[in-house]
């Protein structure tokens, strides 16, 4: 098969690769329907991650059950599945818990932009549909996979419920996506911190109600004069950095919620500064094998539309072109056909 492999920061090469195998009886192989260019990617793309020595990329996916181990008995070859970033049994106690994304035997996935992918734990990782969807929906469950689970997990975490205003940082896919979270979770405001036009339409178009495109200190005032002078009860983090986290504890009111899910890049939070804030934090990866039998249903249902999301639809082999588009920020979010 062929697929994705990282060189060095900034090379990305298409290359014939090993055809995936069933290594344990939990393992499944799928067949890729399309599968994506994630924000993550950028960072060893950038020189922000070590690459170390060439290896594959991508962990966003869909597609056709090819093969399964013997002991996944909740699947069968030709079914349409949807996947996570973060393998689980779902059965552990910390699945049970719903965090299924800390499994005991997690595994991250990281082979995805190819022609075919081995699941391992398909059994608890992988949801299939009841038939195959129309390929028009195949985007919006791709997403699903994970920049719209992880945009649900930060409404999640910030608390975003009935009536309350969200405060979204970060407009890139996950951002995007927090703000169809938001609005699903009842948001009465939704402010998206965002400085291109391309993107606060489409937030706009998702339900966001404000957009600001301040930054540190004066974005922080923005969003004060926005809500009364004290802050969100609810921001989400979508991005990673520093100034990001700064943004997002310093936009949340006494008592408010910030949900983080931006890989975390040289983030460092003052103790001191958080106990008298009040502000509660929480985030890490999002537990999407929670939500991908809702999420799922939402999409089928045409409720929502994650898909959107993805501004650049390339064949496979110009993989490399996704990530020039996205790393020049000509892009959103490149798909990848097969």
């Amino acid at each position: 098969m062929r697929g994705a492999v990282i060189h060095a920061p900034g090379d990305i090469r298409f290359e014939t690769l090993d055809d995936p195998k069933i290594l344990h009886p939990t393992d499944a192989v799928i067949r890729t329907a399309v599968t994506c260019v994630c924000g993550s990617d950028l960072w060893p793309y950038r020189g922000a991650e070590p690459v170390g020595g060439p290896h594959p990329m991508g962990h966003e996916y869909v597609g056709f059950v090819e093969e399964v181990g013997s002991a996944v008995t909740s699947l069968t070859p030709g079914q349409f599945v949807v996947g996570s970033f973060a393998t689980s049994d779902n059965t552990c106690a910390n699945c049970r818990n719903g965090f299924q994304s800390n499994c005991l035997h997690r595994e991250f996935m990281s082979t995805c932009q190819a022609e075919y992918v081995r699941i391992p734990h398909a059994q608890g990782t992988l949801v299939a549909t009841e038939e195959v969807p129309e390929r028009e929906m195949w985007p919006a469950l791709l997403a699903v996979s994970d920049v719209m689970g992880t945009g649900w997990w930060a409404a999640d975490a910030a608390e975003v419920g009935p009536g309350s205003t969200a405060v979204v940082v970060g407009d890139g896919a996950v951002g995007l996506c927090a703000v169809i979270a938001a609005k699903e979770k009842g948001a009465e405001r939704i402010i998206v911190m965002s400085r291109h036009e391309s993107r606060q339409r489409l937030a706009r178009a998702f339900g966001a109600t404000d957009i600001v495109a301040e930054r540190g200190e004066e974005g922080i005032e923005r969003i004060k004069e926005l809500t009364g002078g004290i802050g969100a009860g609810s921001v989400l983090e979508c991005v990673g950095t520093a100034e990001a986290m700064r943004q997002a504890l310093h936009s949340a009111r006494p008592g408010g919620s910030v949900g983080f899910v931006g890989v975390p890049h040289d983030v460092a939070v003052d103790g001191q500064e958080l106990f008298f804030s009040h502000v509660g934090l929480r985030g890490g990866p999002a537990p999407v094998r929670r939500y991908l039998p809702d999420l799922i249903d939402r999409v089928l249902t045409r409720r929502i539309d994650p898909g959107r999301v993805f501004d650049l639809t390339l064949p496979l082999e110009q993989v490399a072109e996704g990530y020039r588009a996205m790393d020049e920020r000509r892009a959103v979010k490149a798909l990848l056909t097969p």
